[in-house]
């Protein structure tokens, strides 16, 4: 007798009930049978005794028995061989009471039999209570792939798009495993890489596992916000997941399930799923009962089609399946004895008659709730193991539901090889362009259709299917009947009753417009390479330019009445180019010009105007006019260079006849003159501004008489400046360091001068000395 709608519903519910309560109790035995067989091997007793013993020492400690065996058990536990995880005797929350619950929690995960069982364990067993929302726990595989073992508490279709994890995505995931140091992000990633979990600030960590040194797997913890996770609460995770890395050995399924297969499905946009009959007795025998199917692997589509039903792999298909699966167990079975793909147009038998659920119809004329199955295929794969693809409908929603789910760019195709016959999806006429009228172009006839360079990929999968049964991928091009190129990826499957290849199922995957954005940022990759290529030779050429021009430690001639020495640092960052210069150059009356400047900014621009006006100055000083003449000249240069640089800078005209100096300022810091154990710095009558802001500046000039022994310090802001005091501050400074200083040649007072140069802004800087003999 078959059951109504909401029958179905109650039993189900009851049933999924009643198991969680059947795998809490299981875990609440496993917990306290592994305690007392520790008690056993410590005590020497039987197993009754060790029972009764555990009970005895809850009672008298006040703890439940439960909390008891979780101390027990991690009294004991192996924790000094895990990798990136503290020792589960290190810290712990101060609570006693929160430390039993850790305590409990990392039991819990110890005794689970699988990683889905270890994720639910370490969520419900602690993390929750710590604010967390989900785990995921990852595998490492042969490959150094990480494959998702278990999860609790994330949402299906996210926790299917990270199933795996290949080493070339790099990202957080595999530079934890790398380094073996747990990483929290507690404002999420950001700039760090992509991870599980929303929203995009919500906090995570992460948290390698491991065995005798070698990582097994990873951990991530995720919160619905951004949350501040301090010491105590990074230990106590940290506590809580180490032993996890147990749960993560290969579970034993009995037949090793297809990577490669999954790989293909994963990339159909068609739900589909793997199922295996599973023996109901245990014996071989079906003992008279009915065959038993298992869910073995859904892909990312499925996931969407099922909705909110939890985990689905490791369910019967009845539980996955309930309303179409009398239909289709009749389909598995038929598949299964034939060695042929079975078609359904729709599952349960009724909507393929047209039924469809109206308002006038009674409720037990009505269709079953949720999404229906249409053009349902099983594919028998051997072993007693077949595919399962559908199109999923929701009977009762408006036809747009529908049509999203025929999304093109994705084509399947079967090969019956014992039959003779092949089919293709609608999609697969559109991608080859052809009639949807014709037939179907068998896996084997497609050579004449691909560029004869890779006709060969086709042959080399053939191979494979056919000699060796292994299923596989290749990226081909495919001529069009219109005249066009298509970049498709053709991914197939053998197809096998018993040892015999009985036919060959796989899709095709459109990627030409994926292609074409690939070549684009090829070609855009290439363009800014060439950019940064040019920039950095650009940057090479102009600091080596204006390391000839400034050198850091010219051997300067002696020019008449003094002697002098220039020092000059670059910036901090390589490459990056200053603006600031220097130059002492005797003329032909016999007096001696000192000029020390710097360009506003840095890079190209900036070093090219350095040259520009040191240049300019350099050639208008021969005309003999006086430094503020010079300096109003050189302004309007200036304000004629290209990009209209800004600079500061001190001109000084020695006179060796008298010792005088007639010096102009434009913007730029002050003379010091040190003479005997005092410095001064010296105060122009007035100030002018920078050069090539105005045009027409007038620059004020300032007399200084000097005696012999008198030292004249020149310089750049790169000399004084400092991040976190004033100008004046600094300027003091400058003052008082170069009283300290003792005498000695010039040469020598640079060096030590430029030692202990106060300025910490990474900038260039110039510095000129110079005595007067």
């Amino acid at each position: 007798m078959a059951l109504s709608e909401s029958g179905l519903s109650s039993a189900v519910a009851d049933l999924s009930a009643e198991v969680a309560a059947l795998h809490a109790d299981r875990a609440r035995r496993s917990l306290l049978d592994l305690a007392a067989g520790m008690l056993m091997g410590q005590m020497g007793v039987s197993a009754p005794q060790a029972r009764d013993h555990l009970l005895e020492l809850a009672v008298s400690t006040g703890l439940s028995a439960v909390d008891l065996a979780a101390d027990i058990v991690n009294s004991a536990g192996p924790d000094s061989d895990r990798t990136g995880a503290p020792d589960t005797a290190g810290p712990v929350p101060a609570s006693s009471a929160e430390a039993r619950r850790i305590r409990r929690g990392t039991s819990r995960v110890l005794v689970s039999e699988t990683a889905a069982d270890a994720a639910a364990g370490l969520l419900e067993g602690g993390l929750r209570q710590l604010g967390a929302k989900a785990v995921y726990l990852w595998r490492r595989t042969e490959t150094d792939c990480l494959e998702l073992a278990g999860q609790a508490g994330a949402n299906p279709l996210e926790a299917a798009h990270w199933h795996w994890v290949p080493p070339e995505t790099g990202g957080p995931l595999h530079r934890v495993l790398t380094v073996g140091v747990p990483a929290w992000f507690p404002e999420g990633p950001g700039a760090e890489g992509r991870l599980p979990g929303s929203p995009p600030e919500a906090a995570r960590g992460l948290i390698p596992l491991g065995r005798a040194g070698q990582p097994t797997g990873l951990a991530l913890v995720v919160w619905p916000g951004p949350v501040r996770l301090d010491g105590s609460t990074r230990d106590a995770i940290a506590t809580l997941c180490a032993p996890a890395d147990y749960a993560l050995d290969d579970p034993d399924t009995g037949v090793a399930l297809p990577a490669r297969l999954t790989s293909v499905l994963a990339e159909l946009i068609l739900p589909a799923a793997l199922l295996r009959v599973v023996d109901p007795v245990g014996d071989g025998s079906s003992g008279g009962m009915a065959p038993v199917h298992t869910v073995e692997y859904v892909n990312p589509a499925a996931v969407r089609a099922l909705g909110p039903l939890p985990d689905p792999v490791g369910r019967t298909a009845a539980q996955v399946f309930p309303v179409a699966y009398e239909d289709l167990s009749g389909l598995i079975a038929l598949a299964q004895a034939t060695g042929a793909p079975q078609y359904a147009q729709a599952l349960p038998a009724a909507a393929s008659a047209g039924t469809r659920p109206t308002a006038a119809r009674g409720a037990s004329d009505r269709q079953p709730p949720g999404p229906g199955m249409a053009e349902v295929r099983v594919l028998p794969l051997g072993r007693g193991r077949s595919a399962l693809l559908w199109q999923a409908e929701d009977l009762r929603g408006p036809p747009v539901i529908r049509a999203l789910a025929r999304l093109d760019r994705l084509a399947v195709f079967e090969d019956d090889l014992a039959g003779g016959s092949s089919r293709w999806s609608e999609q697969a006429y559109s991608l080859f362009g052809l009639d949807p009228a014709g037939p179907a172009v068998p896996l084997r006839a497609l050579g004449r259709r691909l560029h004869p360079a890779d006709a060969a990929l086709l042959d080399g999968l053939l191979a494979g299917l056919a000699d060796r049964h292994e299923g596989g991928r290749i990226l081909v091009r495919v001529f069009r009947a219109d005249g066009g190129v298509r970049r498709v990826r053709i991914s197939a499957e053998p197809v096998l009753t018993g040892s015999v290849l009985t036919g060959v199922t796989g899709v095709y995957q459109d990627l030409s417009a994926q292609h074409h954005t690939e070549m684009a940022l090829t070609a855009t990759f290439d363009q800014l390479t060439a950019a940064h290529t040019e920039a950095e030779l650009r940057n090479r050429l102009v600091l080596g330019l204006q390391q000839a021009i400034v050198p850091e430690a010219p051997a300067l001639e002696t020019p008449p009445g003094l002697r002098v020495a220039a020092r000059y640092r670059p910036a901090a960052t390589e490459y990056r180019v200053g603006g600031d210069w220097y130059d002492v150059q005797s003329l032909p009356d016999g007096k001696v010009l000192v000029t020390v400047g710097d360009i506003a900014g840095h890079g190209i621009g900036s070093a090219t105007a350095m040259i520009a006006l040191r240049g300019a100055l350099h050639g208008l000083a021969f005309t003999g006019n006086s430094p503020g003449r010079l300096m109003g000249w050189l302004n309007e240069v200036a304000l004629g260079t290209a990009g209209q640089p800004t600079a500061t800078v001190v001109c000084a005209l020695f006179d060796p006849a008298d010792r005088s100096l007639c010096w102009a300022s434009a913007g730029h810091p002050p003379l010091l003159l040190l003479r005997g154990a005092r410095a001064r710095f010296l105060e122009a009558v007035q100030g002018g501004i920078l050069l090539g802001a105005l045009p027409g500046a007038e620059y004020e000039e300032t007399p200084t008489r000097l005696r012999p022994g008198d030292t004249l310090l020149l310089y750049t802001d790169g000399f004084v400046e400092r991040r976190r005091i004033g100008l004046d501050e600094s300027l003091e400074a400058l003052r008082k360091a170069a009283e300290r200083l003792r005498p000695g040649p010039v040469e020598e007072l640079a060096d030590r001068l430029m030692a202990a140069a106060l300025g910490d802004t990474d900038d260039d800087t110039s510095l000129v000395v110079v005595r007067v003999s």
